[in-house]
């Protein structure tokens, strides 16, 4: 998908025109006629949705109904711009001009991003993907006024790219995606964006005696990867870096507490979080943001064989904390906390990370938002205003020391997994036990993934966070 803008629109080009009322429809781009006929029709049969076939191309017009509060009224606009993208793929159309009349172009830029981050698809695996590809490839947005930035635009091509990228790698099977490829996608990344790539193999992981990742690999046969990625470009705006932690569960069957019945059905998604730091660093890189940001993505699959471990071992962690295994399933948290406490050395800023932590996040909101916890209210603050930006919102949940509490161990330093209750913010207060800086835990186990399609955020594998994160920072700059 490919964005564009112009000044002035194509005659006979396939275009739409978005509005707030009929009396701003442009009569350089329709006739009196038409225009006459769209007024009659909305002031007597409230039509706000108009297509006209001129048999060499369609002008379609959307009458907006806005609530003079932008975060909602682009939410709106996004959502109309799948419905867009959808009735141009039905017709085999491959290119479209947008045009807002009487709209702030801010809007425009919104239709134009929920089109095309609706138009994703993911084929590659199929053997008829040219046969069911969309169609639409090119959207241009008609800037009249001269009020659409080339910077505004460069970030939306540079956004979408990054989020069907991620789409890709949720996507992605264990069979076509493991941890040593997962590495690998990374390092083609960091060339492609300018960003720099280290990859810390089984034998330096062992050496750094990075326990947790080592022991949910123990199931596995294929090696852990440890992937470092760093843009710093000259003279950042954050004297500290900001680091970034994914979770990189490649595959997830539970490990020695299987997973039943279709638990497992989706878990090559398990590694989302690890999909979006990554891209969301190669967007920071790809823009050329002036941050200096860090991304550190630990992977594995967690399989069972006889080596596997088991619930009740203790596991020495890269920092040295003992921890007790409560549940084999509860991985996540233990190939995290060797990232978070490894991005100790860098003295950040501030450290995020994202994953695919509880099945309490994803039932205590569902799947419209992120659980979010932290240790930093103005920096929170400012994730949730991100969030209303891009309507990734952010839910917070307490971060109380009574939930660290019920982590305490019998038998070592802290257990992995506490109660019946609070899962997700036991899940936060045990990573937190390897920080020391300012902390925000986002966990995405309701939005990483949809099985039904989630408006156009899509089906499978869907980016939710990225956005997020891009958002938080632009306005850093």
């Amino acid at each position: 998908m490919k964005l564009y803008k112009t000044s002035k629109g194509s005659s006979g080009a396939n275009s739409i025109i978005l509005t707030d009322k009929p009396g701003n429809l442009p009569q350089d781009y329709l006739t009196e006629k038409v225009i006459n006929y769209i007024k009659e029709q909305h002031d007597q049969n409230k039509l706000r949705d108009f297509e006209f076939n001129y048999l060499d191309h369609i002008i379609m017009v959307r009458i907006i109904e806005l609530k003079d509060d932008f975060y909602q009224d682009a939410e709106k606009l996004r959502k109309e711009g799948r419905k867009a993208a959808g009735f141009f793929n039905n017709r085999k159309v491959r290119s479209v001009e947008i045009l807002t009349a009487g709209l702030e172009e801010s809007l425009g830029i919104a239709f134009a991003e929920g089109m095309a981050l609706s138009n994703y698809q993911f084929l590659r695996l199929k053997n008829d993907e040219e046969d069911k590809a969309n169609s639409l490839r090119d959207i241009t947005l008609i800037d009249i006024h001269n009020k659409i930035g080339d910077k505004d635009l460069e970030q939306l091509q540079v956004l979408v790219d990054a989020v069907y990228r991620t789409r890709d790698w949720v996507n992605e099977p264990l069979s076509h995606l493991n941890a040593p490829k997962l590495a690998e996608r990374i390092t083609e990344l960091g060339k492609e964006t300018g960003a720099r790539v280290e990859v810390l193999t089984q034998k330096k992981i062992e050496s750094l005696k990075m326990g947790g990742i080592l022991a949910v690999n123990k199931g596995s046969i294929d090696p852990p990867t440890f992937s470092i990625m760093e843009w710093k470009p000259e003279n950042p705006v954050n004297e500290k870096p900001i680091v970034l932690v994914g979770k990189g569960i490649v595959f997830d069957t539970g490990g020695m507490n299987l997973k039943p019945g279709q638990h497992m059905n989706n878990m090559k998604m398990d590694m989302a979080g690890a999909a979006i730091m990554a891209n969301v660093t190669g967007a920071v890189a790809k823009a050329g943001l002036p941050l200096h940001v860090i991304a550190l993505i630990p992977a594995t699959d967690n399989r069972i064989n006889g080596n596997a471990y088991v619930t009740g071992d203790v596991v020495t962690m890269y920092d040295g904390t003992t921890v007790e295994v409560v549940n084999t399933d509860a991985e996540g948290r233990m190939i995290m906390a060797d990232a978070l406490a490894y991005a100790k050395k860098y003295d950040p800023e501030l450290v995020i990370d994202a994953a695919t932590l509880t099945g309490s996040a994803a039932r205590a909101i569902g799947a419209h938002g992120v659980v979010a916890m932290g240790n930093n209210d103005n920096e929170m603050q400012l994730l949730r205003e991100s969030g209303k930006d891009v309507y990734e919102r952010v839910a917070e949940l307490p971060f109380w020391e009574e939930y660290g509490e019920e982590l305490k161990s019998d038998i070592a330093d802290l257990k992995h997994l506490g109660g019946a209750e609070g899962g997700a913010i036991h899940a936060g207060k045990f990573l937190e036990h390897f920080t020391d800086y300012p902390y925000l835990h986002l966990d995405i186990a309701g939005v990483a993934f949809s099985e039904k399609g989630n408006s156009y955020h899509g089906k499978g594998g869907t980016g939710y966070g990225l956005r997020l994160l891009f958002d938080f920072f632009l306005h850093r700059q």
